[in-house]
């Protein structure tokens, strides 16, 4: 496994290679679990070399305290990337991506960034955009990995790489749950062991729908809504019932696997983001 810090000895190493052998790439902010090492796995499956970076991208912060309180578990992540012979690991400083002083770029993804994290995380789909655009330029790979927990990066990815009008495929991972359902995130060893039984509630709500879907789309969306207020320790942010190409509100599905219901909730000062494709 080669190790660059830096853009330049990374471009330089790329070179050796030739122009038919597929690059896979796997943008990561560190603090790996089993869901970002599955992604890494689809790239090795899919790819001749695989690329993952660990950078955590301060430009998608819109809290201070929590780009501080990031964790930083370099050396077992580096660790864990070993065993899974991944090719290259990219672990640049902030200096090495951005000027002095340097803005995170304003982009337009339409209706894609409207609502759900768009709403309620201002700012971070453009600071997350300039450092995918960034990767991408300095990589140029065949294929781009994205897991589908973040559904709404997902779609902006794929919007982004339009507008680059590049040739790279964004490929979407499906989310790797616990036992219990709950999505894999870095965030859930922030939580209780009761809390982490307690956040199930999210993937129960969500397979809820999926079982349900003959009923109407307001009638899913308020039980849900009355499941979490039945429990005192989640704090729902939103539960979005939304068209997968525009991420706009649906009020009737439309046709199979080109709807989506997202769900953001808090429990224990912690959020948790979740989704389900149908």
């Amino acid at each position: 496994m080669h190790i660059f810090k830096t853009k330049k000895e990374l471009q330089k190493f790329l070179l050796s290679f030739t122009k038919e052998e597929k690059v896979g790439f796997v943008p990561t902010m560190g603090a790996l679990h089993e869901g970002h090492l599955s992604i890494v796995e689809q790239s090795k499956k899919q790819c001749d070399i695989t690329i993952c970076s660990i950078f955590v991208n301060p430009t998608q912060f819109n809290n201070a305290s929590d780009l501080d309180n990031y964790p930083n578990t370099l050396k077992a992540d580096l660790e864990k990337l070993e065993q899974l012979a991944c090719d290259i690991v990219y672990t640049p400083t902030i200096a090495d991506l951005y000027k002095n002083g340097e803005k995170a770029k304003e982009f337009d993804f339409g209706t894609l960034t409207i609502g759900m994290e768009g709403e309620f995380r201002p700012g971070h789909f453009n600071g997350m955009a300039t450092i995918v655009e960034k990767f991408f330029n300095i990589i140029n790979p065949t294929k781009a990995f994205f897991g589908q927990k973040d559904l709404q990066q997902l779609q902006i990815v794929k919007a982004l790489a339009k507008q680059m009008e590049s040739d790279i495929q964004i490929i979407g991972i499906p989310t790797i749950r616990e036992e219990s359902g709950l999505a894999k995130s870095s965030r859930n060893e922030l939580l209780s062991t009761s809390a982490k039984q307690e956040a199930t509630l999210v993937y129960k709500c969500l397979k809820y729908c999926k079982n349900n879907q003959e009923l109407a789309i307001p009638t899913l969306e308020k039980y849900i809504q009355e499941q979490f207020k039945n429990n005192t320790h989640f704090k729902l942010e939103y539960i979005d019932f939304v068209s997968l190409n525009t991420l706009l509100p649906i009020t009737k599905w439309e046709a199979k696997n080109q709807n989506a219901i997202c769900i953001a909730a808090y429990i224990e000062g912690v959020r948790l983001i979740d989704n389900i494709i149908l």
